[in-house]
């Protein structure tokens, strides 16, 4: 049986954004509030073998040697600056 929720101090730019949201997928502010908790609290399970397919696919994409250990340590450093 479904739950009722009342939210108090909405900060006015989550709520801003949660009814501008709302207006874009054509949903109510509730039920825009409830996709919104559904998308973070419970993700979508993504297949170990799916996962590993689209890493490899990434990987296979890439130049090679574009991410050697001294390549990424130059980058850390870059960014430390």
């Amino acid at each position: 049986m479904p739950t009722t929720l009342t939210l108090k101090n909405i900060p006015d730019e989550v709520y801003e954004r949660l009814r501008a949201s709302a207006q874009d997928h054509r949903r109510s502010l509730n039920s825009e509030a409830i996709v919104c908790l559904e998308s973070v609290l419970i993700p979508e399970r993504v297949p170990v073998a799916e996962r590993l397919a689209r890493a490899r696919s990434l990987r296979a994409a890439l130049p090679r040697g574009a991410f050697t250990a001294k390549a990424v340590d130059a980058l850390k450093r870059e960014g430390r600056r």
